[in-house]
C-alpha cells in the first residue's frame, strides 16, 4: 500500500465530499454505537469493569519484559516456536523463511493488524507468495484492492451494491445479488477450497497468556479457526505489548473487547491454542510458531505517559464514536491505524515528522477517552505529542519537525510585551491606536477560515472603566 499522507489535506477533502461514502459510514456508526450502548446499559457496572480492564492492561505493561520472557519460555515447553522481530522487515523475513522452508505456496491468512502494519501481503507477493484473506472484510478490500478502513471492520466504507460488483468482477461465474445471505454464501464457496489447499495458516493474537503460554484469538466468521487448525503449520504474527499475566484476565478483557467492538456479550468462536497438534487428537497444525514484533513498541514503553497507548485492545471504538473518523473514515488518515488510536500510535511508530499532519486530525473532544474500554487518555497523549512536534528535546522520533521560527518569535514578542508593564501599555496603545481589523494574510488566513476575525477596539478595558465612573480599588 502507498502511503496517501503526504497529501492529507486532499484525502480529506475527497472523503468529505463522497456522499456515498458519508451515508456508509453514518448507517454502520450509528448501528454499532447503538449496540454498545445496550450491552453496557448500567453505567456503574461497565465503568467497574473498565477499570479492571485498565488495571489488568496497566499491570502487564509495567512487567512487560518479564511476562515476554514466561510467555516465550511457556510457549517452548508447549512445542510453541517463538521467534524475535525487532522491525516490519525482520518479521516479513521470518515468515517467508517459514513458508520457504516448507516449500509452499498456498497461504490463507485470519485478520490481523499487525500483518498490515508490517505489509505482508505485499511483502510475500514480490516473493511469489499470494496469501488469501479469509476475513470476509479483508477478503473483500483485497479484491477491490485497498487497506482495511476500520479496525474491526475493514469493509465498513462499502455497501452492499458495491460489494456486489465487486464479486461480479472478480469472483468467476458469481451471479449478481445484493442480498447478504448470498454474498455470504459466495464468499464462503470460493474461500472454502483455498482453506483445504492451504500448507501455511497466518493469524494475529488478541491476547496472549504468560502463565499457561496460549494464543487466545476472536472472531465471529470461523475462517480464523480454519486457518489456524486446517493447514499443518500456524504462524501467529502479535505485537509485543498483546502479553498478559494471566489466564484469568482474558475474560474481563475478552467481555470489553468484543461489547466495545461489536456490541456482542461473546463473539462467536474463542480460539485458545496452546500447542502443535498432539498424538490422539484430530485437528490442529503439526507446528504453530509464534512471531513477536517489536517495531518501536520497546521505545514507547519506555515513556510512562506515552506507553499507555499500548494498553489499547484494538476494539475499534474510539473510532465509532469520533467525530473526524466518522466523517471521513479510514483511508483519509494514510495509515494502517486509523481514528484516535492511530492519531497517537501512528506518529510514534513512524516518526512525527512524516505523520505530522495526523496529531491535528482530533477536534480534542474527549468522546474517545469516554468510551475507551481501558481508558486510555486519547486526548491528553495527543496534546503530549503536539508538543513533542515543536520541542526541542523529545522522545518521540521526529520531535520538533513541526518547529517554527515565526511561531517563536511570535511568542516570545508576547511573553516580552506581557512581562514588562511599559512594553505592555505601549503595545496596547498602538493596537487601540490603529483600531482596525487584523489583516487576513500569512498564518493568519488560514486561521480566518473558521472564525471571525477581531476587530482591535480604539479604547482598552481600563478607559472604558473609567469612563463609565467605577472607582480602581
Amino acid at each position: 500500500m502507498t502511503n496517501r499522507l503526504f497529501n492529507f489535506k486532499q484525502n480529506v477533502s475527497t472523503a468529505l465530499q463522497d456522499k456515498q461514502l458519508r451515508g456508509n459510514l453514518k448507517s454502520a456508526m450509528d448501528s454499532m454505537i447503538q449496540k454498545r450502548r445496550e450491552l453496557f446499559a448500567d453505567h456503574q457496572e461497565f465503568e467497574k469493569l473498565r477499570e479492571l480492564g485498565s488495571s489488568i492492561r496497566q499491570r502487564s505493561l509495567e512487567q512487560l519484559p518479564q511476562l515476554l520472557e514466561s510467555l516465550e519460555k511457556k510457549c517452548l515447553s508447549n512445542g510453541i516456536t517463538v521467534h524475535w522481530a525487532k522491525t516490519k522487515t525482520d518479521a516479513n523475513d521470518i515468515v517467508l523463511k517459514i513458508i520457504k522452508s516448507k516449500k509452499a505456496s498456498n497461504v490463507v491468512k485470519g485478520k490481523s493488524m499487525v500483518s498490515e502494519e508490517m505489509f505482508l501481503n505485499e511483502y510475500l507477493q514480490q516473493h511469489g507468495i499470494n496469501p488469501m484473506e479469509t476475513d470476509l472484510g479483508e477478503y473483500i478490500i483485497q479484491l477491490a484492492g485497498e487497506s482495511p478502513s476500520h479496525i474491526i471492520v475493514p469493509a465498513i466504507h462499502k455497501n452492499r451494491a458495491e460489494i456486489a460488483e465487486l464479486f461480479r468482477n472478480h469472483i468467476p461465474d458469481a451471479p449478481h445479488t445484493e442480498k447478504v445471505e448470498e454474498l455470504n454464501s459466495i464468499a464462503r464457496q470460493t474461500l472454502r477450497k483455498y482453506f483445504f489447499e492451504a500448507e501455511i495458516g497466518i493469524s494475529g493474537v488478541n491476547m496472549a497468556v504468560a502463565e499457561t503460554g496460549t494464543l487466545c484469538l476472536v472472531e465471529n466468521e470461523g475462517n480464523g479457526r480454519m486457518c489456524t487448525t486446517l493447514p499443518p503449520v500456524h504462524i501467529a504474527v502479535m505485537g509485543l505489548e498483546k502479553v498478559v499475566e494471566k489466564l484469568a484476565d482474558v475474560p474481563p478483557l475478552l467481555k470489553l473487547l468484543t461489547g466495545s467492538a461489536t456490541g456482542q456479550r461473546i463473539t462467536t468462536y474463542v480460539n485458545m491454542i496452546t500447542s502443535p497438534r498432539k498424538p490422539g487428537e484430530k485437528d490442529g497444525p503439526d507446528e504453530v510458531h509464534l512471531i513477536i514484533l517489536d517495531n518501536g513498541r520497546s521505545k514507547i514503553l519506555a515513556d510512562p505517559e506515552l506507553r499507555q497507548t499500548l494498553k489499547c485492545i484494538r476494539c475499534g471504538t474510539c473510532l465509532n464514536h469520533c467525530p473526524v473518523y466518522t466523517r471521513i473514515g479510514g483511508h483519509a488518515y494514510g495509515f494502517i491505524y486509523p481514528g484516535p488510536i492511530g492519531t497517537i500510535l501512528t506518529p510514534q511508530l513512524e516518526g512525527l515528522d512524516k505523520t505530522d499532519s495526523l496529531i491535528n486530525a482530533s477536534s480534542l473532544c474527549n468522546a474517545c477517552e469516554e468510551v475507551c474500554p481501558v481508558k486510555i487518555p486519547i486526548p491528553d497523549l495527543i496534546r503530549r505529542l503536539r508538543d513533542e512536534k515543536t520541542t526541542k528535546k523529545g522522545v518521540v522520533n521526529g520531535h520538533g519537525s513541526g518547529r517554527s521560527l515565526f511561531e517563536e518569535t511570535a511568542w516570545k514578542g508576547w511573553a516580552l510585551v506581557n512581562k514588562y508593564p511599559l512594553l505592555n501599555r505601549i503595545g496596547l496603545k498602538s493596537l487601540r491606536t490603529l483600531g482596525v481589523k487584523i489583516p487576513e494574510i500569512g498564518p493568519v488566513k488560514s486561521w480566518a477560515k473558521s472564525r471571525c476575525v477581531p476587530e482591535l477596539s480604539k479604547k482598552g478595558l481600563y478607559e472604558l472603566v473609567q469612563r463609565e465612573g467605577v472607582e480602581n480599588e
